[in-house]
């Protein structure tokens, strides 16, 4: 085989400096006169350590992480002129892989980080488009949508519901005009699964939903993604105008009598309109606000028409379950979920990326099996699941299979895959409040409860980390959250409270710490804490220097002292500190 080479080109990667690296790569191979071809893809998971480069040569694969510019030289020399590998670079080789993907299963990121998410040929020569063929040749539409129902497919937007009966909703409901939409509009903190799958594959979505198209009986969709993704918004364009041009968009697809177009909505970044009635009215040209339910987007949707809106990463099962088949997708995973999960692992952990694992693996091999624990080998403490709309999960629940039930029942949900790992200098009333004001500041502001209750919440949370709450206000917050969860009309509104309820519910504790004992035990909430100086301090002068108000003071070589009233606790002096020497209290 001849030598290829493939760059990192997702978002990660390019923040990361991989543009620098590819120039640096193409100007030294070209200088050595080498044929070796130069491949842009997307993410593989990786981003802890990107840029990442692949060397595919005769004896296998070798993928070098952390790749800067002052490396290529030596890469291209030693690997790609002589043939020898260098070592300090590599994390992965045909003699060693790399146990990041031990416990992985590749379904929806099968192509990601392996193709060219700009060539179309790439993605066909993958086999690409052969599930569309097949059910525009073998298949009738009930056929399809019977196949999805088999594989236990449930969409991976948060909810859960099962793919294939709502898509019979839409197909069995009434008129001859349909739409099927993409929902991409992925604004968790913290969540980058949608982003990364339409960087890296973008094909895949889009034959999915054809295919859905196709199983409803639609004509006409849209893709609502958020204007932040220039990337994954350029390369939807591109695989757009490819599909079309190779016939698997447009009139008459593939010779039949099936017709089907898509159409890009791009969105001004609104969480509220990730809630798929509120997104409609958005694509209406009107402001996204949710609507009562029923009637559902199946028998009414976009523009009163029959509706099916799937997320991203729901859209790119569609095509591997059509070629594989719906049995061998149900044996993986849960007796009820089939398939597996993508989820965006961040946080304070040492291997944060992608990661695509089947339903029902527990908490701790995605944590510690895959992530490689927590960053500096803290102790864990509790993960955020489902983004603002979930909860956090202590450490007893590290053993905890990922599923929708299970999840549910611990007080989080599965959401669209966020989780985000935190450490014992996390403190978790803090947590809550970030969270709670995301939600309070992204309400849409149609439904009392939500408005007015979550700014309420947000307040009582805002005592509590002054250390001027009382014991009635823990009442009072749950009070508040039973009401908001039962009389907000949406999802954003009936999930706000949940990282509240959780942290209330593992770690009360805290709560009371700031209330009675006056103190943040992970020192974080400013008001709650003092930073001193101890006689481990010598001299060097660095906390001063950094102290943005200058209340810290002292001759170099002797102990400083800080000035309490001129302190604004904002950590610089303990973060510079070489001996430790500045204590938290």
């Amino acid at each position: 085989m001849n030598t290829k080479v493939l760059i990192g080109y997702a978002s990660c990667g390019i923040a990361a400096g991989a543009g620098e690296v590819d120039r640096a790569l193409r100007s030294r191979i070209a200088k050595r006169s080498l044929d070796i071809e130069i491949t842009k893809v997307g993410c593989v998971g990786m981003c802890h350590n990107e840029p990442i480069i692949e060397i595919h040569d005769p004896n296998g694969v070798y993928v070098y992480g952390d790749v800067e510019v002052s490396d290529v030289d030596e890469i291209v020399e030693s690997h790609l002129v002589e043939g020898v590998p260098v070592e300090e670079k590599l994390i992965s080789s045909p003699e060693e892989s790399y146990d990041y993907f031990d416990v992985q299963e590749k379904i929806v990121l099968r192509n990601s980080g392996v193709i060219d998410p700009e060539d179309i040929g790439d993605y066909i020569d993958s086999g690409g488009y052969e599930a569309l063929k097949k059910v525009l040749t073998e298949m009738s539409p009930q056929e399809v949508i019977d196949e999805i129902k088999n594989s236990n497919l449930r969409g991976r937007g948060g909810a859960g519901f099962p793919t294939g009966l709502k898509w019979q909703f839409a197909a069995n409901a009434p008129g001859d005009e349909k739409y099927i939409i993409c929902n991409a509009d992925e604004g968790d903190p913290g969540a980058f699964m949608d982003r990364s799958i339409l960087e890296g594959d973008p094909h895949a979505v889009l034959e999915g939903m054809i295919i859905g198209a196709y199983a409803i009986g639609a004509s006409d969709s849209y893709i609502y993604c958020r204007a932040e993704y220039p990337l994954a918004l350029k390369r939807l364009d591109i695989g757009i105008e490819q599909a079309k041009e190779k016939g698997f968009l447009g009139e008459n697809i593939l010779g039949t009598d099936f017709s089907f177009d898509i159409h890009i909505k791009e969105g001004a970044g609104a969480f509220v309109c990730g809630e798929e009635t509120a997104l409609m009215h958005s694509i209406e040209g009107e402001r996204g606000m949710p609507r009562p339910r029923p009637p559902f987007p199946a028998q009414k949707g976009l523009f009163g028409k029959p509706t099916n809106i799937n997320n991203v990463e729901t859209w790119a099962n569609i095509p591997w379950i059509i070629r594989n088949g719906a049995e061998e997708y149900a044996s993986i995973g849960t007796e009820r979920s089939g398939g597996t999960k993508v989820f965006a692992l961040a946080g304070k952990i040492k291997r944060g990326g992608l990661v695509e694992v089947p339903i029902g693996t527990p908490l701790r091999e995605i944590i510690y099996n895959v992530g490689g624990g927590i960053d500096e080998d803290l102790e864990f403490k509790a993960v955020q699941l489902g983004g603002p709309s979930g909860g956090c999960l202590p450490a007893e629940y590290l053993d905890t299979p990922v599923d929708y039930e299970t999840l549910t029942e611990a007080g989080a949900i599965m959401g669209s895959g966020g989780m985000i790992v935190m450490d014992e200098c996390d403190c978790m009333v803090n947590v809550a409040r970030y969270f709670l004001d995301f939600t309070q500041k992204e309400s849409c502001g149609k439904c009392t409860f939500c408005r007015v209750g979550t700014k309420r919440m947000l307040e009582i949370l805002d005592k509590f980390t002054h250390g001027s709450g009382t014991l009635e206000d823990i009442e009072s917050i749950k009070n508040l959250a039973s009401n908001i969860k039962a009389y907000s009309l949406c999802g954003l509104g009936q999930t706000a409270p949940n990282p509240v309820l959780t942290t209330l519910r593992y770690f009360e504790h805290e709560y009371y710490d700031h209330l009675q004992e006056q103190t943040c035990s992970a020192g974080v909430c400013r008001e709650l804490i003092t930073f001193t100086i101890t006689d481990a301090c010598v001299g060097c002068t660095r906390c001063a220097s950094e102290c943005p108000t200058e209340a810290i003071t002292g001759e170099r070589g002797e102990q400083h002292v800080i000035d309490q009233e001129y302190c604004i606790k904002c950590g610089a002096c303990h973060d510079v500190c070489p001996v430790n020497a500045v204590e938290v209290d």
